[in-house]
């Protein structure tokens, strides 16, 4: 996958993203946001906003940063923020594997179903930890391999299919946490069948780098 295909793949969704995927993906969100019991003033970046689905689940007491790689999809994102009057919410277009804020500028940083689903996963994670402050928290909503052998065998095997309609089936949450300075806080399965993962990581970015983590099952 590259930028142009993946930003014209979702930009052709647009239209119709929150008819099919929105209701499939609602509660996962619903869950993400839910949890993190948001503190008054919280700074909140929001990797891969979309559609906006997942904005007015924000409190109004923190300031939200939605950035997303599909002009279609932010077109969504600010008529739903401008009907709801979302007035702590402000939207980008920018790459998420090369953000254009400073280090440290968010506490929280949400990625709802797009490390499998961006062209470079590891540059997206370096990047979420650069914006993100030491002690802060790193949100992934995603659905990562996980280990069963036939299962793996199946998502390996539909994996380049996948990629054409912009996301893929093979990382494991170990591949994508290894080597980062993440250390996992809480892990929950979310979403019908439970098949995508819910984790929540603490920033240690001055500390030791993690050659391993607990296992994606």
């Amino acid at each position: 996958m590259d930028l142009k295909k993946v930003e014209r793949v979702y930009s052709n969704y647009a239209s119709f993203y929150d008819h099919i995927f929105g209701k499939v993906f609602h509660e996962g969100r619903e869950s993400a946001v839910r949890n993190l019991n948001v503190p008054p003033g919280e700074r909140i970046l929001e990797v891969g906003v979309g559609t906006g689905l997942s904005l007015p689940l924000y409190p109004a007491h923190c300031r939200v940063t939605g950035i997303d790689l599909s002009s279609g999809m932010l077109d969504k994102a600010r008529e739903r923020a401008a009907a709801q009057r979302l007035s702590h919410v402000e939207l980008h277009q920018m790459d998420a594997g090369n953000m254009k804020f400073q280090d440290d500028s968010f506490d929280t940083v949400v990625a709802a179903y797009v490390v499998t689903a961006v062209p470079d996963y590891r540059k997206v994670m370096a990047e979420m930890i650069r914006v993100c402050r030491t002690g802060g928290r790193i949100i992934l909503l995603n659905h990562f391999s996980n280990g069963n052998k036939l299962i793996a065998a199946v998502e390996k095997a539909i994996s380049p299919l996948c990629k054409h309609i912009g996301f893929r089936t093979d990382l494991s949450l170990n591949h994508v946490l290894e080597g980062t300075s993440l250390q996992v806080a809480k892990k929950e399965m979310v979403n019908p069948l439970r098949f995508w993962h819910l984790v929540e990581c603490v920033n240690q970015k001055n500390g030791p780098k993690n050659g391993s983590h607990p296992s994606s099952h």
